[in-house]
């Protein structure tokens, strides 16, 4: 065998080959794990010890012993027959039957013995650790009397306490009870535990000082078990009635140190439990899995809990009669406010509302929650952090963790930011702050009050506010507060089966005739796309399921039978001829208004108009609208007439040409955040340099430096913000989308610091809306409700400097909306804040409707919408149709929110039933609503009190005369609404007021007095206008156009949802439309084929935006 050589560092050694056989088994080597756990001792540790179930029988069966040899004592003491004499023998020496000696000593034996073994097992090196244990000691007091009796006889008779045996009872049943906790997996909370330690030390001092007075009296009174039981209760309840005493000094001695136990280990005991209740009452204890698995109930996941979150979730929540058996849950990390905890302990809440102070990043307070039984968990970002993005990321993972620890559980998630959306995509529901926000903001700017409309519909309202004010306009806005949107299956609805095979606009319109029900979605059984207004084109199928807006849903309204009503009518008709006639030859009856319907077959070639009839038609009938029809014509469908762009109207070849080339249509090429949803859009055809977005700088390419130099065609939108967040794409976006008129598009300046000479800059005052975003940075103030502050007070000096300026901003919190456009002497306001309480004090959840700024559109809450998602737990499209008619998500054939204006040249349609046809008739469009603006001809502001009524008197014929060349309503609607009490109340007080004032001889002296009136008025805006001019002037900007004296103060707007059908319209009203998408109606083209098609018509092609 020849050697090999084998390197060891730089040397080579020789080394021998083995055979291979032994080679093999040197590389194979068997290793055993774990030799230590098969000693003997390691194998008594595991069944008695470390294996839970095992140990837990151990424990039990030693509890049961202590029991036994208790019970053993009682038979003992029940059987002997008390001895006669005071002889100290009868402390140590009693009577004990053989057999029941026998099953002491057995019961000795064992305990001992398992005592010594566990004490073995659980030896670690100290033996007088284990000997000078209590457990240790009892057991060798109570036990080896008993066994040495066995080797000497005569001491069978010999006393021992063998009650003391109650005390390794009671520490058997807390090992016990551990071990039971190891068993099933299952952590029981600790006030049980501590409570059932109470109870045992309890009972266990009053078992020792039976037994103890009971034997001790033997050389006294003799008292029985009983005697003793009824002395010891009689004692620890300090009643003492003195009947029972004890007589020995050894009884007495012993009970006295009893007391001291008690005064000792009772406080301590009830101590720990009192602070553990005290715990309890913080973290909430647990949700038992019974009554998750019997009960239904929602968790909600927060951050911090605050009163006006609570209560607008429980509020809302408990809206819904079928959730009145629902169980609210609360899971929040912070310990429970005092108010909240005030709120709690009403009985309405008490019953309902759970709170639990946990994580819901921690599975054991899931598992107290019982999250995996929960019927739908929401989790709410908390808004008022400076760090939204920090917030957003705290939310993402309590999605995270509910969705691992319950999968099954539907998620209802609430997110601050934009681009933090596809983190939670795999939610049910989700609700994001800035898009809706944005977009509320920015569809204010084009329709007066959106944020107002959808606040309205996304709150559960019974329509009942307002009904005991005397202003007629707060019940009419009250009143159609109520309405909402509702669903319901077509064949299975008795607003809609009869429209099966009808077109779309045909069921709206007779639906709305019959019913007063508005239709505006409907949404195909096999699709989960919701269509609003899909137009005449779209026939609905039985299937369909229909949504609505109405005061209440069909299920909860009652059907009355108006045949008689109906036949009446018809008879009162001038039209006789066959029973079954074309549709455009019927006579519809319209509230209390026939409306004769024109021959269809007559329409003009140039599309559908809202125009009055010619003249020719004047003369021989009255004005007529043409009929709704059961099927679109598609002759009557003038494509062009809903896809032409009407910046192309009333346009020279040379304009139209060079708006065609500077902008096109299509999708944006770049999205901010991931998540956001593609929209069709008007588009620049070259990029713009960043230099020249600068308005307040000159570049290379142009030299503009304020915004009057551009020289816009159309008024500004600017846009106050802090920071140029990504939410302001869902600003942009709205306002640039494809179905908006291109001479109607606005210019946008993002304002991101606002000093006034920016503010001049950037054309204030010539800007048709100035929206102001919230201010992040005030978050962090330590009142909650300073986090508008900043907001609020930058916009009362924009209203106070620009009083004409239309405003529009968002706050935080709706209870500060009181403030906006404050004014701390008008008694109209008060008037409004008083209303507003009494309306919360009947329980209304929209006691802030009646704030002018917020009826008007001015302002809104974002906190607001927390009620959608609340709202979509029951109505799970709510967020989908917000999101249509906010222009957030665009759905093929889905239409859109639009608004129209009511001219003098449209008051012949007379009432909104007469409007809904002509609008359904000849654009395919369907009203919602109505933004009314009225005039407050008496402002009962107290500086205009002061005026005398002699200068009143004077004022008034101007005034009136500027009222008649405005453009206000001339409805007799409104006549209640023109004098309200409040204000004629005022104008009393003011006369008496005048009257009592000192009367200036000559007209000199009126002259100078109403000189200082005039003055004392006008000062303070005068002094503001001349500082804007001034301002002005030292920019080199032009003063043309700022009018300091025109503002707001005399009118009044609101929003009426879905009016009645023979509510009268009037001037100046402004009509909520959901139009028809274009895009549905070239089903062979695409969509960059659409400027084309329709430019080769665009002289002929009219869009309807006003009547």
């Amino acid at each position: 065998m020849s050697p090999q050589l084998v390197p060891c560092g730089s040397t080579l050694v020789p080394f021998p080959r083995l055979p291979s056989s032994i080679s093999d088994s040197r590389k194979r080597v068997q290793v055993e794990f774990y030799m230590n756990e098969n000693t003997f001792k390691e194998r008594l540790k595991l069944f008695f010890i470390k294996n839970q179930r095992s140990s837990l029988r151990i424990r039990l069966f030693n509890f049961s012993l202590k029991l036994l040899s208790c019970l053993l004592y009682i038979i003992r003491v029940l059987l002997e027959n008390p001895s006669q004499g005071n002889e100290w023998s009868h402390i140590f020496w009693v009577n004990r039957s053989l057999p029941l000696w026998g099953l002491q000593v057995s019961v000795a034996l064992i305990s001992l013995f398992e005592t010594i073994l566990l004490g073995y097992l659980s030896y670690k090196g100290n033996i007088w650790e284990q000997i000078l244990r209590i457990p240790f000691v009892l057991e060798i007091i109570n036990a080896v009397p008993f066994i040495i009796s066995i080797f000497w006889p005569s001491l069978r008779n010999l006393f021992v306490p063998v009650f003391l045996n109650c005390w390794l009872a009671k520490h058997a049943l807390e090992n016990m009870i551990n071990d039971l906790h190891r068993a099933i997996q299952r952590t029981q909370s600790a006030m049980f535990n501590q409570v059932l330690i109470l109870i045992s030390t309890l009972l266990c001092l009053i078992f020792t000082c039976i037994c103890g007075i009971q034997h001790l009296e033997r050389i006294g009174k003799k008292l029985n078990l009983f005697d003793s039981l009824y002395f010891c209760i009689v004692t620890f309840s300090t009643v003492g009635f003195g009947d029972v005493t004890p007589e020995t000094w050894s009884s007495k001695l012993f009970v006295v140190a009893m007391i001291c136990v008690a005064l000792v280990v009772l406080p301590i005991q009830f101590e720990q439990l009192a602070y553990l209740w005290m715990e309890r009452q913080k973290s909430g204890g647990n949700y038992s899995r019974h009554r998750a698995q019997t009960e239904k109930h929602v968790v909600l996941c927060v951050s911090s809990l605050k009163i006006d979150l609570l209560m607008d979730f429980l509020n809302e929540f408990y809206a819904h009669p079928r959730l009145q058996d629902y169980y609210v849950v609360i899971l929040c990390p912070t310990e429970m406010d005092v108010q909240v905890r005030r709120v709690l302990q009403i009985p309405m809440w008490s019953q309902r509302v759970i709170y639990l102070q946990g994580s819901a990043l921690k599975d054991q307070d899931l598992l107290r929650a019982k999250m995996d039984d929960a019927e739908a968990c929401f989790i709410l970002s908390s808004r008022c952090e400076v760090d939204r993005t920090s917030s957003d990321h705290q939310t993402i993972l309590r999605a995270w963790a509910v969705k691992d620890f319950a999968p099954n559980c539907p998620l209802y998630v609430q997110i601050l930011k934009p681009e933090n959306k596809f983190h939670i995509k795999f939610a049910d529901h989700v609700v994001c702050e800035e898009e809706f926000k944005y977009a509320m903001l920015a569809l204010n700017c084009i329709c007066p009050a959106t944020s107002t409309l959808i606040t309205l519909l996304v709150h559960t309202s019974r329509g009942q506010e307002g009904q005991q004010s005397p202003e007629q306009w707060q019940k009419m806005y009250g009143r159609c507060s109520g309405n909402e949107v509702y669903h319901i299956v077509l064949e299975e609805s008795t607003f809609f089966a009869e429209y099966e095979g009808k077109s779309f606009t045909y069921a709206s319109f007779h639906a709305h005739k019959k019913f007063g029900v508005c239709l505006i979605g409907v949404r195909r059984e096999d699709n989960k796309n919701i269509l609003l207004n899909p137009g005449p084109r779209y026939i609905m199928n039985a299937t369909d399921i229909c949504f609505y807006i109405n005061i209440t849903k069909e299920e909860n309204s009652a059907f009355k039978n108006q045949d008689q009503q109906r036949k009446s009518n018809v008879s009162r008709t001038f039209y006789h001829g066959p029973s079954r006639l074309p549709v455009h030859s019927i006579i519809a009856s319209m509230g209390t208004v026939a409306i004769d319907l024109q021959d269809t077959s007559c329409r003009s070639a140039s599309g559908p108009t809202l125009s009055l009839p010619s003249e020719g038609g004047k003369e021989m009938r009255r004005p007529s609208i043409a009929p709704v029809l059961e099927v679109a014509d598609t002759s009557s469908i003038q494509t062009c007439d809903l896809l032409s762009d009407q910046s192309e109207d009333e346009t020279t070849p040379d304009e139209e040409i060079s708006s065609n080339l500077e902008y096109a249509k299509g999708y944006p090429p770049y999205s901010p955040y991931i998540g956001s949803s593609p929209t069709f859009c008007h588009l620049l055809h070259e990029k713009v340099p960043f230099c020249c977005l600068r308005l307040d700088k000159s570049c290379q390419h142009n030299y503009y430096e304020d915004a009057k130099a551009y020289g816009f065609k159309n008024k500004l939108i600017i846009v106050a913000a802090e920071t140029a967040g990504n939410g302001l794409y869902n600003f942009i976006v709205p306002l640039r989308a494809y179905y908006r008129p291109k001479k109607e598009l606005n210019p946008i300046v993002l304002l991101l610091d606002n000093p006034l000479d920016d503010l001049l800059r950037c054309g204030v005052t010539f800007a048709a809306n100035m929206v102001v975003v919230d201010k992040e940075s005030t978050m962090s103030a330590e009142e909650d409700y300073m986090a508008d502050a900043k907001t609020i007070v930058n916009v009362q000096t924009l209203f106070r400097l620009f009083s004409s300026l239309s405003i529009i901003t968002e706050l935080t919190h709706p209870a500060n909306m009181r403030f906006m456009q404050f004014r701390a002497k008008d008694c109209y306001s008060l008037a409004l804040s008083k209303l507003e309480k009494k309306e919360r004090e009947r329980g209304s959840n929209l006691a802030f409707m009646f704030r002018l700024p917020f009826a008007a559109g001015r302002v809104f809450s974002i906190s607001m919408l927390d009620t959608l998602l609340y709202q979509s737990f029951v109505k799970d499209y709510m967020i989908s149709i917000t999101r249509l008619l906010l222009g957030l998500d665009t759905i093929p054939g889905s239409g859109f929110l639009c608004s129209m204006k009511i001219t003098e040249d449209d008051l012949w349609i007379r009432t909104y039933a007469r409007l809904y046809q002509k609008l359904c008739s000849s654009t395919g469009d369907v009203p919602i609503g109505i933004y009314r603006t009225e005039s407050q001809k008496l402002a009962a502001s107290e500086s205009q009190i002061s005026i005398s009524v002699e200068e009143w008197e004077d004022t008034k014929d101007t005034k009136e005369q500027g009222h008649h060349r405005s453009n206000h309503r001339n409805s007799t609607s409104s006549d209640q609404s023109d004098h309200p009490l409040l204000r004629r109340k005022s104008m009393q007080w003011a006369r008496r007021l005048s009257r009592k004032g000192p009367k200036h001889s000559g007209k000199t002296a009126e002259k100078i007095t109403q000189q200082r009136l005039n003055l004392y008025r006008r000062s303070e805006r005068q002094e503001l206008a001349e500082l804007v001019k001034n301002r002005m002037k030292h920019l080199g900007l032009s003063t043309v156009g700022y009018d300091e004296m025109n503002d707001h103060q005399s009118t009044l707007s609101y929003i009426l949802i879905n009016p009645s059908p023979d509510t009268r319209i009037e001037l100046n009203d402004v009509v909520y439309l959901i139009r028809p998408d274009p895009l549905a109606y070239l089903p062979n083209s695409e969509p960059s084929r659409k400027n084309s098609f329709c430019n080769a018509t665009g002289q002929d092609a009219r869009e309807e935006t006003q009547l």
